[in-house]
């Protein structure tokens, strides 16, 4: 479908004052420009152009340019399932998903607002597709793209997991965009050969934002992944912790990705102090480590993500993980679990921190030993490589697994994800430039 290249001026409520709006609009643009999230001319243009608060009336102008979240639709538990992504990581998977005029585009998540920005990117002769399971989000969406003069774009409501009959272009498209949690990547046959894929994947829990390339079928990453978060896929795609309580402690184990193993034996070993090892490797206050524990997931067989509730009042796990999930490992009746032990006085979230490992059970310790030796070995051979190099292919077209647990080998539904690290000889230095995954 070809449009006009002039679009009908924005409809905003009687209160909103536009200068103001175009003033916050390119604030934020030189805001993402500075800190490197904009980095060619369309997604400067395309960020600078698309009225983002007319895709928001419900909170503050202000609100709407800022470089966060926001949050457009609730479950009835108060759970976001419908939200605008933040402008830095919305302007980072546009840039990765390298959009050129004339690209047939399809979202995953829709919502309006990244909608417009792709239309901007594939220009009057382009066609962008933005779909999602919920009736509400894409009544929503197709609403503020009408008043907004981006009707062209194509509203699609249904299930991701099976895209349906008429949407996929002869030849696939050029780019798809995903732009919430997925689990899975089923749609590798919809991506035209040699076509951008750009998803937020869940690899165990950890979620990596990854720019993908399609080449003799299957698809290959090219660039750092960017650690990031959005609302969680419903429907067919839905993903299943595998959950596992340990009786009586408030303890949560899940397997995301691998066999989830017994964990009721594991309640006497929670209820002893832990052994500690010692890896004597460092990490600052403020330094992600995300590469690490996706080195660990994949590395270490039984690998799983343990959380405490808040009040669950076990003292033992001291200190307990906060903010997400931690690393661990199951063996037997026994237990190692990664944390951070701050190296001075204080606990103000700066400073320099040790790596340990906290062993519950009898054989707590020999987890423990084997699951440092794995931080060692990232230390040695990895910490100052470049971001893992990742693939995905069809699950149909790769040969059965060998064993239970093939290091760094991610088995889904429709592909198996490959992460490949790259070895740099020597202990690292830390890193803070954008090109290393510590750097986030």
């Amino acid at each position: 479908m070809t449009r006009s290249t002039e679009r009908p001026a924005v409809t905003t409520p009687p209160t909103t004052d536009l200068a103001d709006a175009t003033a916050l609009r390119h604030q934020l643009a030189d805001q993402l420009a500075a800190a490197g999230h904009i980095r060619t001319p369309a997604v400067d243009h395309a960020l600078r152009t698309v009225p983002r608060h007319a895709f928001a009336p419900e909170v503050p102008l202000h609100t709407a340019y800022a470089n966060d979240i926001v949050a457009t639709r609730h479950s009835d538990d108060g759970t976001v399932i419908s939200s605008i992504s933040a402008p830095w990581l919305q302007a980072d998977m546009l840039e990765a998903a390298r959009i050129q005029p004339d690209h047939r585009v399809l979202e995953i998540g829709s919502g309006g607002y990244n909608a417009t920005l792709l239309a901007e990117l594939v220009g009057p002769n382009g066609h962008v597709t933005t779909l999602d399971i919920d009736p509400a989000v894409t009544d929503r969406a197709a609403r503020f793209l009408a008043q907004t003069g981006y009707d062209h774009v194509r509203v699609v409501t249904a299930d991701a997991e099976h895209l349906p009959a008429g949407v996929v272009p002869d030849g696939g498209f050029d780019a798809i965009v995903v732009t919430v949690d997925t689990w899975d990547l089923p749609w590798i046959d919809a991506l035209a050969e040699g076509g951008r894929l750009v998803a937020p994947l869940r690899l165990h829990g950890y979620h990596w934002a990854i720019g993908f390339t399609k080449d003799e079928g299957a698809l290959h990453s090219d660039e750092s992944p960017i650690v990031c978060g959005f609302v969680a896929m419903q429907g067919a795609g839905a993903w299943h912790t595998n959950r596992r309580t340990v009786p009586g402690t408030g303890v949560h184990l899940s397997w995301e990705d691998g066999t989830p193993l017994p964990v009721d034996q594991l309640a006497t070993a929670l209820a002893h102090e832990p052994t500690v090892t010692r890896t004597h490797i460092t990490v600052g206050g403020q330094e992600p480590f995300d590469a690490l524990t996706l080195y660990l997931a994949g590395a270490l067989p039984g690998f799983c993500r343990l959380e405490v509730d808040p009040d669950g009042g076990n003292g033992v796990l001291n200190p307990p993980p906060k903010h997400w999930p931690g690393a661990a490992i199951v063996r037997g009746d026994s237990l190692a679990r990664l944390a951070t032990e701050r190296l001075g006085d204080g606990d103000d979230g700066n400073g320099l921190y040790e790596f340990v490992l906290h062993g519950h059970g009898t054989h707590g310790h020999l987890a423990a030993q084997e699951m440092a030796e794995q931080v060692r070995h990232w230390q040695r051979n990895h910490r100052g490589a470049l971001c893992p190099r990742i693939t995905a292919r069809p699950a149909a077209s790769c040969a059965p697994a060998a064993t239970d647990h093939e290091p760094h080998v991610f088995t889904k539904n429709y592909t198996r994800i490959t992460v490949d690290w790259p070895i740099v000889p020597g202990t690292a230095a830390l890193l803070t430039d954008r090109g290393s995954c510590n750097a986030g």
